[in-house]
């Protein structure tokens, strides 16, 4: 219900700007590096954990997983038709003695048990914004992604021969709306809400993307940036499961042209 809501303002933002066209945008290219801090919670489990005593391995409760700060990189190229890409790979490892019982990919880890984890979320997002309404007080458009996800995870303990491993990659299309308004010419608060959920019978996939931002330029072409982004990912991919969530603040700079 949230996330409507969000829409709703997001679109009669937009609207506000509709009044004339003009272009607001006076650069080609927007190249950005933010460093980004989020509270993961990470849950997974496979075709093995069926009858186990834990379902889903919540890898951030079992391994005491904490935040930690990751690079993501962001390019938009375009005025009022713009092809946008980012990166961002989410990275742990973690080591911790078992605390109640649970099976991951065939394999058993008893309480009590040293084990160790490591765990990637490799997210790119490639994808077309168009900027319907464009004018000097800010711009508001629709944006239409495809968020590629590659989760790679991996449990270790002494008592084993193998390392239990997974591999699972989900690609999600994804649509949403994007905009921003200029508070004066060197600062501007920007917005986007993107998502959706894809149900067939081998491949089940929800995947939401929130961004709220701040920005000041230092020049006309540099600046700073910060903000908080949310981002939620719910797959069930042959009979591999997972719930994964990525909330929290970030800041950088950014270059234009």
């Amino acid at each position: 219900m949230r996330n409507r809501y969000l829409v709703v303002a997001l679109c009669l933002g937009g609207l506000s700007l509709c009044a004339s066209r003009a272009a607001a945008q006076d650069h080609v290219a927007e190249l950005g590096v933010m460093l980004w801090k989020p509270s993961p919670e990470l849950s997974l489990s496979s075709d093995a954990v069926a009858g186990s005593s834990v379902n889903q391995v919540d890898f951030v409760q079992e391994f005491g997983i904490e935040e930690k700060w990751f690079p993501e990189f962001r390019a938009a190229i375009g005025r009022g038709h713009k092809f946008r890409v980012s990166h961002v790979k989410f990275s742990y490892d973690a080591e911790a003695t078992i605390q109640r019982t649970f099976s991951f990919q065939g394999r058993t880890f008893s309480v009590g048990a040293p084990a160790s984890t490591d765990i990637n979320w490799d997210l790119w997002t490639v994808g077309y914004e168009w900027d319907f309404v464009s004018r000097p007080q800010g711009y508001f458009g629709v944006i239409a992604d495809l968020k590629v996800n590659t989760i790679k995870a991996s449990v270790d303990s002494p008592a084993l021969r193998s390392t239990a491993a997974t591999d699972t990659t989900a690609p999600v299309p994804t649509i949403g709306v994007a905009g921003r308004g200029y508070l004066s010419k060197m600062i501007a608060i920007g917005a986007e809400f993107s998502g959706l959920k894809v149900d067939r019978s081998d491949f089940n996939v929800k995947f939401f993307d929130f961004d709220i931002n701040g920005m000041v330029a230092v020049t006309p072409n540099v600046g700073a940036q910060v903000g908080y982004r949310s981002v939620t990912a719910t797959y069930v991919v042959d009979q591999d499961t997972g719930d994964l969530k990525m909330k929290g603040p970030y800041v950088g700079a950014f270059v234009r042209f």
